[in-house]
């Protein structure tokens, strides 16, 4: 059998109620994405990206329930990736788990780029104060960026409960101001025949549509998972956890498509009579879309108002990635192939170590990665196959481990879960080749680096568990390869337009079978859940209480 290491170090202390939960949730949704993704997808879909929105939150709504499930059937630290360990064996579980990481840990960098790049458009900041030189980061911009990745992780260091509790304070305002911007500019401006100018309501027609998905739309509604992550700390998981990824989904589907709808309006016609390339009369990468809507309507106010927003709206997204990206690495470190360090806890129950790495690497990730285009692009597939294990992998435990008291469960699951994998391998495809095929490499080196961790703590994890990971390298050679003959960034178009899609479902739909098949034994699969058996006690004996 494959071992793995006993808890070390202090536990994870279970102190985050429902808000807590609900709004470190709604607080990842409600990041930069709502200051830039509205205008980039207007530029790709026009008018029609109010159906990208539509055909978002429709994708991610079905993720969301399984991860809803997840959170109470298993309340466990990075339990959206852990569970993969449960049904598919030590390698698909590190896999998952890896590519949640490697998305949470970069989002991050990716709301301080946004705070910079909104901030930087005034243009006072940008005459006596510039952090960006042709859209990238200079020396200012480094700097600054570097000390609020650390305000990040002293927040963290902090805990669970002093990082839910600052959050929902946070959180209230991050929700108030798109709501109030959207009331606001659509009383003062809102032209009807925009939804028609440019082209007509569908200028780039349905290729337009989903081409907006990786665009930053995907990124800007995904994050309903990280309360999941949280579980391990979670008061109530079994109560409380499958309300609080649902809400959050909720509100932010709404708000993201009245955003998109509020945007349209507002705009110039004057600015849309030759498309949609600039639709604020300006380059995008010069001024923020909001502040610059904002000017042009007289509201010097909102505008004011939303620069405060432009700081705290990332910021507070940020903060909590750096936490749940830590508690994935500590359910990584719970497995012998990886450092020890990764799985210890102080005596307040922080993951102090996985807190410094994702710190790190989050500092480093302003090397190669300066723009924020090129960052949501990476991220969002990586998002897209940790989506992808979660309800291949809940399917199976409904097989392995049916008899788990279940205080959510998705409706009808024969249809849920494959329909899930398909919009998880969906969101993948559409992010096009250019970025797929960087992040296999990614994923790669990942395996590689737990391939070496297990042959040097001799766990026979890959003599043993091969066959239940197998799966995974069609799964992902695969994508490279319909990402390279479709059309998708980067892609050389052989499959005509639609025929991609109905190639990208029928491909998800056999690899998810065929995955299926390949869950590992009812004995192996028990002695992966009892392995955190502690933390699910925890759970139950805090569920079990009198209110």
């Amino acid at each position: 059998m494959v071992v793995s290491r006993p808890m070390t170090g202090g536990r994870l202390h279970r102190s985050v109620g429902f808000y807590g939960l609900m709004f470190v949730s709604l607080g990842s949704i409600i990041g930069s994405g709502w200051l830039l993704g509205a205008l980039k997808a207007a530029q790709v879909a026009g008018p029609a990206s109010i159906l990208s929105w539509l055909v978002a939150a429709a994708m991610l709504a079905v993720l969301a329930l399984v991860f809803s499930e997840i959170g109470s059937a298993y309340p466990v630290a990075g339990g959206g990736a852990r569970i993969s360990y449960y049904s598919h064996g030590p390698i698909a579980g590190f896999t998952a788990g890896w590519a949640g990481w490697l998305q949470a840990v970069f989002i991050p960098p990716i709301e301080i780029l946004a705070t910079i790049n909104y901030i930087n458009s005034v243009e006072t900041v940008h005459d006596h104060f510039n952090m960006l030189d042709n859209g990238l980061l200079n020396h200012n911009g480094l700097i600054v960026a570097i000390a609020m990745m650390l305000v990040f992780t002293a927040i963290n260091l902090a805990g669970a409960k002093f990082l839910s509790e600052s959050n929902t304070v946070v959180v209230i305002w991050k929700a108030l101001v798109p709501f109030l911007a959207i009331f606001v500019v659509a009383s003062v401006s809102f032209k009807a025949a925009n939804f028609t100018a440019g082209g007509g309501f569908m200028p780039f027609g349905l290729h337009g549509v989903f081409a907006a998905l990786p665009a930053g739309v995907v990124f800007a509604l995904q994050g309903f998972e990280q309360a999941v992550h949280l579980a391990g700390e979670a008061k109530n998981p079994k109560r409380d956890l499958a309300k609080a990824v649902i809400t959050a989904m909720v509100i932010g589907a709404v708000m993201y498509a009245l955003l998109q709808v509020a945007l349209i309006g507002a705009l110039d016609p004057a600015n849309l009579k030759d498309g949609w390339l600039t639709p604020l009369g300006t380059a995008p990468s010069a001024y923020g879309a909001w502040y610059t809507l904002a000017l042009v309507l007289g509201l010097g106010w909102l505008a004011n108002v939303l620069l405060v927003d432009a700081i705290i709206s990332p910021a507070g997204t940020g903060v909590i990635y750096v936490g749940t990206s830590a508690r994935l690495s500590y359910a990584l470190g719970e497995e012998r192939e990886m450092p020890s360090a990764l799985a210890k806890t102080n005596a307040k129950g922080v993951p102090v170590f996985s807190i410094l790495l994702a710190a790190v690497v989050g500092c480093v990730a302003f090397g190669p990665f300066k723009s924020w285009k090129d960052l949501v692009e990476v991220v969002t597939s990586a998002t897209a196959i940790m989506y992808g294990f979660a309800p291949l992998s809940l399917h199976a435990l409904h097989t392995l481990d049916g008899g788990r008291a279940r205080a959510y469960r998705v409706p009808v699951p024969w249809l849920a879960f494959p329909a899930a994998f398909c919009s998880a391998n969906l969101i993948i495809y559409f992010s096009g080749f250019d970025t797929t095929w960087k992040l296999m490499i990614a994923m790669a080196v990942g395996i590689g680096l737990f391939a070496i961790g297990a042959v040097r703590a001799k766990t026979g994890a890959l003599q043993k568990c091969w066959r239940h990971s197998v799966w995974i390298v069609p799964w992902f050679a695969g994508h490279v390869l319909i990402g390279w003959l479709g059309r998708y960034g980067g892609g050389s178009e052989v499959i005509p337009n639609f025929v991609d899609l109905g190639v990208v479902i029928a491909f998800s739909l056999v690899i998810y079978y065929f995955g299926l098949s390949q869950m590992q034994s009812q004995a192996a699969a028990d002695a992966a859940i009892a392995k955190d058996a502690d933390q699910m006690a925890s759970a139950e004996a805090i569920g079990s209480q009198p209110k």
